[in-house]
């Protein structure tokens, strides 16, 4: 205890001596507090003072050793940041809080659906952030040019269709790994050996692949047809009726149209075939069940993510949603003949 009153009593006297903030500030990184410690040595005051309260030295010292520490640089990270929001929406607001519960600096938010590109750019530019949070496909596509500045996306289905290999972009997508997909699949249903998905190569062609990757771990044969229009749809998924004892959905706006949603429905019914989705707003519509993402933990995945770009610049590039909502329509899984195992039914959400 009375080494922590030293320490924070050394922080008021940095302040009061050399007209920079106290320690429990958030800066950029602990490189730049000190560096402006050490600027500030040169001053007569600075060696006067080390004469007359030895005591800060030894503080000093204790510093510089804390900031080795990655829970202790972080608190130092910090860093202005813009957040570009797409629009204002309940996920995107709930992602923001996320960020802002662990994000520490200060933060100026921008609705990008309110501005044109070149009048956001400009305004990015005259803050001068230290890194840009963009959420939400939008906010993306118009921050993605920005050079020079950290860009870090979230609340983005399928960033890697209109990316670049920008090496200033980093971001979590709303895609849960297939591989884990597959596994809370299996989980509930054990006896699974065949799925299938239809997918445009141009939208999920990638995630299609990690898909097939994940099922032939798994030692699940998955059927992936290819699809380039809308009006493919009926008649690929008619032809896995006999094939397949799943159907997995992708978040593709070709395959899953407002024409054709009504037919991959009718035919899970009419055959029984359970349907796996993305959002839970197709389990009302039959699905089985839904494997979603939480927007607030994308939103602090996000801000582990901004720190650590902020205080050791590591380019972290593109990763998963780490956390999986799993919700079960036990009318569904009733209609299709389907048993789901109680201890599975305690561990997820449940809609009837």
């Amino acid at each position: 205890f009375f080494w922590v009153v030293q320490f924070k009593s050394a922080g008021d006297w940095v302040s009061e001596n050399f007209q920079i903030d106290p320690i429990f500030q958030s800066f950029r990184g602990s490189r730049e507090f000190f560096a402006r410690i050490f600027m500030a040595a040169k001053s007569y005051k600075f060696y006067r003072t080390l004469i007359c309260k030895p005591l800060f030295g030894s503080i000093l010292i204790a510093l510089l050793l804390l900031s080795l520490i990655p829970g202790y640089r972080m608190a130092f990270a910090g860093g202005k940041v813009v957040v570009a929001q797409s629009i204002k929406v309940a996920p995107y607001e709930e992602a923001l809080k996320g960020f802002e519960s662990v994000h520490n600096g200060k933060i100026t938010t921008l609705v990008t659906s309110e501005m044109e590109k070149s009048d956001l750019l400009k305004k990015i530019q005259k803050i001068r952030p230290d890194l840009i949070l963009a959420i939400g496909m939008d906010a993306l596509t118009k921050t993605k040019m920005v050079e020079n500045i950290p860009v870090v996306y979230i609340m983005v289905l399928n960033p890697h269709s209109i990316l670049l290999d920008g090496e200033n972009i980093s971001g979590i997508s709303m895609n849960i790994s297939q591989e884990k997909q597959m596994g809370i699949v299996l989980e509930a249903l054990p006896d699974l050996k065949t799925a299938g998905l239809l997918y445009d190569p141009d939208r999920t062609g990638e995630l299609a692949r990690r898909a097939q990757k994940a099922a032939v771990k798994a030692g699940i044969k998955l059927i992936a047809t290819e699809v380039h229009s809308s009006r493919d749809v009926p008649s690929s998924i008619s032809n896995m009726k006999g094939r397949i004892d799943l159907f997995w959905m992708l978040p593709d706006i070709t395959v899953f149209s407002p024409e054709v949603i009504e037919f991959f429905f009718l035919f899970s019914f009419e055959n029984r075939i359970p349907i796996i989705t993305f959002s839970k707003k197709y389990l009302r519509l039959g699905a089985l069940m839904s494997i979603g993402i939480d927007a607030f933990d994308i939103g602090a995945q996000a801000g582990e993510m901004a720190e650590e770009i902020l205080s050791n610049g590591v380019n972290i590039k593109h990763v998963d949603a780490r956390k999986a909502v799993v919700t079960i329509n036990l009318n569904a899984a009733k209609k299709l003949g389907i048993t789901i195992d109680e201890k599975i039914v305690k561990k997820v959400k449940i809609v009837d």
